[in-house]
């Protein structure tokens, strides 16, 4: 659906509201081109000259953080296809329910992030993710606020939650084969975030920026307070998103075409006699999209300079800073071909953003081994990252062939039963209204009816929050048998 009139569709102040953001964020850039347009080096670039304090490294920590659960981390060559999808994707859940141009989004986001990135480097990055970050905020906020008062409160809101089986805390379900217990999130989750804040190439960049270990360690703490607010305000407004639909879901009635489109089709609904309100939330999509993007970009071309062009060329400081802008110029150019690569990817976007995340899991493998296992030779971590990365891709892989029982993910119960359906496809909550045909089905959950899943199919239903695990574990070991093999047991037998 793309601008159904009885939700509404994107009004002149919505669409000033998403360019100010994109204005601003540019001028972010220029600003830092202007009062560093002494830098000499690369390293004032790309990495700020290690200048930056806790406060915006960790507002830019934060605002990193939607792309950080979706990708966990990858092999940083892969971020080049994985931004275009980012770039892509919210584009199109958006331009379905809002009726925005999809290319016409698509473009300007690229370009006005690969512009400030290389205008201003990274410190261009960081305090456009400050604004940014702020921006996400006043998004979630105004979805929030308005749907409190629409509702009557909070306490409705949670209360329906917990009546529609949406808030379970203490599911205490040893089986690794179900999707989200305690146990998968606690143990699973662990090595996940391990992963993000440990070894990730835009995370760690941010680190090194910072003027001191003590101001690093310092932004990582202010980070937390930071996440755990936007995990509260991201996991509030599903609850507002279920309060609303609780009698109509608009999914299951096809007012939209796909999950992901069920939030920007909530703001459009109760925001509707609010102008500039839109413009705001899809500003609030857009920065999460611009903070991602901007982040891989900085972190390709830094990457590139500090690993494949610094050690083998004779170029001077101030040729290599010339060549990050260069390689970021270039970046942000591929990474807008590649959401044109992600429009055509089809239903196998998701299963691409699935396999890229698995890859985290032996990387955070590859250095848990070097720090832990002095002994630990070329031979072993090489052979201990590409097992754990042929077992985590065979997982992955062979989960979107074979996807788990819904015994296993046991889906909560969704109902159309409050809706009404005008000829004209209008949606309304009226029950009784004259004149019109009612439309009223509802999906039952599916419970456990005590069938045994086969084996095959088990290990491929694991759930996958343990991914990551299985690929550190497996590098670890891997590499820790081989080390000894090649290199100490090898030098006692031969001795």
């Amino acid at each position: 659906m793309s601008g159904d009139a009885g939700v509404g569709s994107f009004a002149a102040a919505d669409y000033v509201v998403f360019a100010v953001m994109l204005l601003v964020s540019a001028a972010v850039g220029v600003y830092y081109a202007w009062a560093d347009r002494g830098q000499r080096s690369s390293s004032d670039f790309l990495t700020g000259g290690r200048r930056l304090t806790a406060l915006p490294v960790s507002l830019s920590l934060t605002a990193s953080f939607m792309s950080a659960i979706t990708v966990l981390s990858i092999d940083r060559f892969s971020e080049i296809l994985y931004t275009g999808i980012v770039i892509y994707a919210p584009a199109l859940a958006l331009n379905q329910v809002t009726g925005m141009d999809l290319w016409g989004a698509v473009i300007s986001t690229g370009l006005v992030c690969t512009f400030y990135c290389t205008m201003g480097g990274l410190r261009a990055v960081v305090w456009t993710d400050v604004f940014q970050l702020s921006v996400m905020l006043a998004g979630f906020l105004s979805v929030i606020i308005r749907s409190v008062d629409q509702q009557g409160g909070v306490i409705p809101i949670i209360s329906d939650s917990e009546q529609g089986g949406r808030l379970n805390f203490w599911d205490f379900d040893p089986n690794p084969l179900r999707r989200h217990t305690f146990w998968t999130i606690s143990i699973g989750g662990t090595f996940v975030w391990s992963s993000i804040y440990g070894i990730n190439q835009a995370q760690v960049q941010r680190y090194i920026s910072c003027k001191s270990i003590s101001q690093a360690r310092l932004s990582l703490y202010i980070n937390l307070l930071g996440l755990l607010f936007i995990l509260l305000c991201s996991v509030f407004a599903g609850m507002c998103l279920y309060s609303v639909y609780k009698h109509c879901d608009p999914w299951t009635a096809g007012l939209v075409s796909a999950p992901d489109q069920l939030m920007p089709y909530l703001v459009m609904d109760i925001l509707r006699d609010y102008p500039g309100l839109p413009g705001l939330f899809v500003a609030a999509a857009y920065s999460g999209s611009l903070s991602t993007v901007s982040s891989s970009i900085n972190a390709l071309a830094t990457v590139t300079v500090e690993d494949l062009l610094r050690p083998y060329t004779s170029m001077s400081e101030k040729q290599l800073s010339w060549m990050s802008k260069g390689m970021t110029l270039l970046y942000g150019v591929l990474c807008i071909g590649m959401a044109g690569l992600a429009s055509l990817l089809g239903g196998i976007l998701q299963a691409a953003i699935s396999i890229f995340g698995i890859i985290g899991g032996p990387l955070l493998g590859l250095f848990t081994l070097g720090i832990i296992c002095p002994f630990a030779n070329s031979k072993g971590a090489l052979t201990g990252l590409l097992s754990g990365l042929v077992l985590s891709l065979w997982v992955g892989i062979g989960a979107q062939f074979y996807p788990p029982p819904p015994v296993m993910a046991r889906p909560l119960s969704l109902t159309t039963e409050g809706c009404n359906l005008s000829t004209a496809g209008n949606l309304t909550w009226t029950s009784t209204t004259p004149g019109q045909t009612q439309m009223s089905f509802t999906t039952v959950p599916v419970h456990n009816n005590g069938d045994t899943v086969l084996l095959a199919d088990s290990w491929y239903s694991l759930s996958y929050l343990y991914f990551s695990l299985i690929g550190t574990i497996i590098a670890v070991v891997v590499g820790v048998l081989v080390s000894l093999l090649t290199g100490r047991l090898q030098w006692i037998c031969f001795k």
